[in-house]
């Protein structure tokens, strides 16, 4: 048997990192901890050149890169947009970390993914007082005589059904949902077995205002990328219009004194963004139009993308599957979207990678629909961030788990 070395000391922070047989292990450095994950990947990769380059890095040093970011937080294992997410997301090296921004019935901005997912993201149908207030009170699960599920459980509960103290009484926890559920406590239910709900126990899971989170995000020392979420409220809500919405989260980086160039903020309504560019334009020079195609066929062609940086927009944000495609002998390559984007003198920000479960099992969904057919192992996570990074060439990747962006960032002394 090989002579392990293990060299670990977590009060001097230095590093962890052994390498055994031709397996690396995972370790810290200067506060940036990775953890096994992306060590487990690089082993799972076929033997070639990119698997050697990787594995050399293997002894770090480690350090936080803004190719890696945040999404959410680190939602692969943490209950999303929550303070503990976000604190993992960093100790993994995200430099720059997301909240998605949406508003209570006071209108005071909060972190939730979606303006109606108090239901699956926190414990709100276990607090009555709370849950009476949802837009749509919790419904049990039906089923015939034999126990097949006629109708799912069901319910729908907004940041604007309840107001700001009392967002704060939630906890977060994994977003899931139990379909076949008779009670609300069993509605909680239903993480999917690729996940975890080891984090989010009663004491954790702490929800975050924007304003707290612009406080953390500066104390951990990342960028920050907010995402205006669209309303499922009428608009103006209360007196509150959609360009009231877009400036008070500007406003909220302007009051923390956060510099412009520090906050990519972002948006699926191309509005938002023309808005920040107009009457924000130091926020507005880096703000990310996301694309919310949904297939191929979806994705704006060369033309729409040169008026995009005609109309002031710098930066556009597709989901993966828009930037990668296979050629004939099966190689991940550069999709002609991707290259029409660079024509058009665009950058490139993506998501979502770490978001698919697992891979090996060739059905990959919505992430990995235009390549799914060249993926086979966990390893190939690689090798569709370095086609990304180095083919597509971009600018940053939005990941359920950052240590894994930021072990390839390093790597290839990437930003």
């Amino acid at each position: 048997m090989s002579t392990i070395r293990l060299l670990f000391s977590f009060l001097v922070g230095s590093s962890c990192l052994a390498a055994v047989s031709g397996e690396v292990m995972a370790g810290m450095t200067d506060g940036i901890q990775l953890g096994p994950r992306p060590f487990f990947l690089v082993n799972d990769m076929r033997d070639g050149k990119l698997k050697s380059k990787l594995l050399k890095c293997s002894e770090g040093p480690f350090r936080k890169a803004e190719l890696a970011i945040g999404h959410r937080g680190a939602a692969l294992q943490f209950p999303e947009h929550t303070r503990e997410s976000y604190e993992a997301a960093a100790r993994m090296g995200a430099g720059i970390i997301e909240c998605d921004v949406t508003f209570t019935k006071d209108k005071e901005l909060v972190c939730r993914h979606a303006q109606n997912d108090l239901h699956t993201t926190t414990n709100i149908l276990t607090i009555p007082e709370l849950a009476a207030k949802c837009t749509r009170p919790f419904t049990p699960a039906t089923f015939d005589a034999s126990g097949n599920l006629l109708t799912p459980a069901s319910a729908e509960c907004r940041t604007t059904d309840i107001t700001l103290a009392e967002f704060k009484m939630l906890r977060g926890k994994m977003d899931a949902f139990n379909p076949r559920a008779k009670t609300p406590v069993e509605f909680q239910g239903g993480t999917p077995d690729w996940r975890t709900n080891l984090y989010a126990g009663p004491t954790s899971g702490t929800l975050m205002t924007h304003k707290e989170s612009i406080a953390l995000f500066k104390k951990l020392g990342v960028k920050m990328t907010p995402e205006l979420k669209s309303p499922v409220v009428s608009m103006p809500f209360d007196g509150f219009s959609q360009e009231d919405y877009a400036q008070k989260m500007i406003d909220e980086y302007k009051e923390a004194l956060v510099p412009a160039s520090k906050v990519f903020a972002q948006s699926f309504n191309k509005a938002d963004v023309l808005y920040w560019i107009q009457h924000e334009p130091a926020f507005g020079r880096q703000a990310v139009y996301l694309d919310d195609a949904e297939e191929v066929a979806d994705l704006p062609g060369a033309a729409e993308l040169a008026q995009y940086k005609a109309d002031g927009i710098n930066i556009v944000a597709p989901p993966i599957f828009a930037l990668l495609d296979v050629d004939a002998a099966g190689n991940i390559v550069a999709s002609e979207y991707a290259r029409n984007v660079r024509r058009a003198g665009l950058d490139i920000i993506t998501w979502t990678l770490e978001r698919s479960g697992i891979l090996a099992d060739g059905n990959n969904g919505f992430y990995y629909q235009t390549f799914d057919s060249a993926i086979y192992r966990e390893g190939d996570m690689m090798r569709v961030l370095d086609v990304l990074a180095r083919d597509v060439g971009i600018r940053g990747i939005f990941s359920d788990w950052p240590a894994t962006v930021t072990y390839y960032a390093n790597c290839m002394n990437l930003k």
